[in-house]
């Protein structure tokens, strides 16, 4: 019932108030105002066309090109030769209608045609075969003229534009082809759940994400992980907010970047139109998928030319997106402010440093054994200082740490905290009597003899204790007391490892860069090396997993070179950034740059850095062609008169022109075009993706 009036403030009913007039009828469409959501939008995204393309081409709606480019006449010289041919028709007709050529082009007519058809019919029955017979010849010299003078490429360039009207909308594809009828579940028999999504995309109710999410949930079915039964009452229960992440988003509080979730591609920006890009990448987008960073990608470049807001967030917002759909984990690492994205859209965020931290970082990456623990800790602390060469490593470093971990964690069952670790590594009698005790009262006797040989190479020269003190001491601060705690007392707080790789995790690590440089660079490294040993040894390789490293400076070292490398064939990959590549070992560089499949040299570099760039992007063939123009000198009137309409048609002067055509060998991209030819807010860019095809280097627009 509605209320028959209003009371006012004084409580006395006042005059009835009728319902505001509706604006609209209903349906009706009003200017500015979205319509409701109807899948209509939904539905021409998801039927739009994807063809296979090349690496990194924006696949959605993209139409091919040919690998050549055609010859294209200026429009001048078009214009102007068409122009003249149609003039040298007109002059051809004139002087054969006048009879200045005799009359031997009528000499056809009267062979072929008896004299009875061509006089003996009247005069209507003489003019029309006569006038058809000039129709026919000048068809013809119209014909001959149009061909040497290019009207048909007239006609296509610069009137048939005019006329042609926008291509008719596609009609939708055949049930058994339409990807909003999920045409792979009726296959399968599982017609009640593909309709009931198919109805949920109709009304819409379903975005991008939730398709994304269930495909990967049929193919986890296909796979033979989870059942059908299962997968089909989830859909039936919940439509296309089924199979969702553990988080329960199904999308991100907001999107910065173009994404294609269907191709899993994130558009960085469009190929430049420039003669060094290859005629069929030119104009095309720039699509990056877990397809193409399995082989990792390098982007160099100085402060300020957009690696953050260009390359690494849209990156990490494309990869949080799959995660949400279930295709991937990613683990984003940068400084505490970089502009990385809102907190909202990461399931973990680690703040080191921090006092407000809700999570931990596992210092030992979640590792049980003793000896990988040591291994990959030894990389985080003293990685950097190892020889600079491929056979080099921290084996040294690795096996002080083990002589330590493995003991203390026989008797307490945990790894050390920072504190414990680094009274360890400087040898305090008090907990080396501690632990000795302790392991002769268990009857620990393999790790008595690994703590003995400890205690035998404390206090001479060389031992690498002293220095995995020192590097521990940069982490054992006031700053990060709450931090990397071991113990399970109510003090400790929320540890994440990278070992939850096989979950669709989306983690993002805060560095303290400001008060605490080489603390960052420790944990940055640590953070590397944790992701590449948590990466090789996942059950479920079907997901994704990708660390972006947000500059990634002290992190280039002899083993982190050669486990990315080794990524590949996990299924996962790397993103790095480097201001320069000075930031690197120079023994490194050239290791690093073979290891990474996706270099990416950024607008502003140095052009020591373009040498090596140059280097690994290699030479190729090309056609050169030298011409030598020589003028003419016309001496006659009549010359003179030619050489004035060959400039008229053609805009040059008359010359004599020798051409040598040579095959040359020379560089993609010199050092001096990449340090003064790459304009701001681009950057030339390699790719290959894991099945081994690659992209030569491209100039694309960041900004396009």
């Amino acid at each position: 019932m509605e209320p028959e009036g209003t009371q006012d403030a004084r409580g006395t009913h006042a005059t009835p108030v009728p319902p505001p007039r509706p604006a609209r009828a209903p349906g009706e469409m009003v200017p500015g105002v979205p319509p409701r959501p109807d899948g209509a939008a939904f539905l021409t995204w998801l039927r739009t066309p994807r063809p296979k393309a090349a690496p990194g081409v924006w696949r959605f709606g993209h139409v091919a090109r040919p690998e050549q480019e055609p010859e294209l006449i200026p429009s001048r010289q078009l214009l102007s030769g068409a122009l003249i041919a149609f003039l040298v028709g007109w002059l051809v007709w004139s002087l054969l209608w006048n009879g200045y050529l005799g009359g031997w082009w009528v000499v056809p007519i009267e062979l072929l045609l008896p004299d009875s058809w061509i006089y003996g019919q009247g005069r209507v029955g003489n003019a029309f075969v006569w006038y058809g017979y000039y129709t026919v010849i000048a068809l013809i010299i119209m014909i001959g003229v149009g061909k040497l003078g290019r009207w048909g490429e007239v006609w296509r360039r610069f009137v048939l534009p005019r006329f042609r009207r926008p291509a008719p909308q596609a009609p939708p594809p055949p049930p058994e082809e339409d990807p909003a009828q999920w045409p792979q579940l009726r296959a399968a028999g599982a017609d009640a759940v593909a309709d009931r999504l198919a109805a949920d995309a109709g009304a819409g109710l379903m975005r991008d994400i939730d398709h994304a999410r269930i495909a990967r949930a049929w193919a986890s079915v296909r796979a033979g992980r989870n059942t059908l039964a299962a997968f089909g009452e989830a859909v039936r229960r919940d439509g296309a907010a089924a199979c969702a992440h553990p988080s329960g988003d199904r999308d991100l509080p907001a999107r910065a970047a173009r994404h294609d979730l269907v191709t899993a591609q994130v558009r960085l920006g469009r190929t430049a139109d420039d003669p060094r890009n290859p005629y069929a990448y030119r104009g095309a987008g720039l699509g990056i998928g877990p397809d193409v960073l399995g082989t990792s990608l390098l982007a160099v470049g100085p402060a300020g030319s957009g690696k953050t807001g260009s390359v690494v967030w849209p990156l990490a917002e494309s990869l949080c997106l799959q995660a949400l759909a279930g295709r991937a984990a990613v683990v984003v690492v940068g400084a505490a402010g970089a502009g990385l994205g809102p907190v909202d859209a990461y399931d973990v965020v680690i703040r080191l440093g921090h006092p407000e931290s809700v999570y931990d970082l596992d210092l030992y990456g979640g590792a049980s054994d003793p000896d990988e623990a040591a291994a990959v800790l030894a990389e985080g602390l003293v990685g950097d200082l190892a020889e600079p060469h491929p056979g080099a490593d921290s084996r040294r470093s690795t096996t002080v740490l083990a002589q330590l971990l493995g003991p203390f964690r026989a008797v307490h069952g945990r790894f050390p905290s920072v504190p414990e670790l680094r009274a360890l590594l400087e040898g305090a009698p008090g907990p080396l009597g501690a632990l000795r005790k302790a392991l002769e009262d268990a009857g620990q006797d393999a790790m008595l003899r690994e703590l003995d040989a400890r205690e035998r190479q404390l206090g001479h020269l060389g031992d690498a204790g002293v220095l995995l003190a020192d590097r521990v001491a940069l982490l054992d601060r006031p700053a990060f007391a709450p931090f990397f705690n071991t113990s399970d007392g109510p003090e400790s707080g929320r540890p994440f490892s990278l070992r939850a790789l096989d979950h669709p995790v989306r983690v993002r690590i805060d560095l303290p860069e400001r008060g605490h440089a080489d603390a960052s660079r420790i944990l940055a490294r640590l953070i590397l090396a944790q992701f590449t040993s948590s990466a090789a040894v996942r059950e479920d390789r079907s997901l994704f997993a990708c660390l972006v490293l947000d500059d990634a400076t002290g992190t280039i070292t002899p083993e982190s070179v050669r486990a990315v490398q080794r990524l590949r064939s996990a299924n996962a990959g790397v993103v790095l950034t480097l201001r320069t590549l000075d930031d690197a070992p120079r023994p490194l560089r050239t290791p690093l740059l073979g290891a990474i499949g996706c270099r990416m040299a950024l607008s502003g570099l140095t052009p020591w850095d373009g040498q090596d760039f140059a280097e690994v992007w290699g030479k190729e063939w090309t056609e050169t062609r030298d011409v030598t123009d020589r003028q003419i000198i016309a001496e006659t009137p009549l010359g003179k008169t030619v050489h004035v309409l060959r400039k008229v048609i053609t805009g040059n002067h008359a010359t004599a022109r020798a051409v040598t055509v040579r095959q040359v060998e020379r560089e993609r991209w010199s050092a001096s075009e990449l340090a003064h030819g790459v304009p701001p807010g681009h950057a030339v860019l390699s790719l290959r993706d894991v099945r081994g095809e690659h992209a030569p280097p491209l100039l694309v627009d960041l900004r396009g």
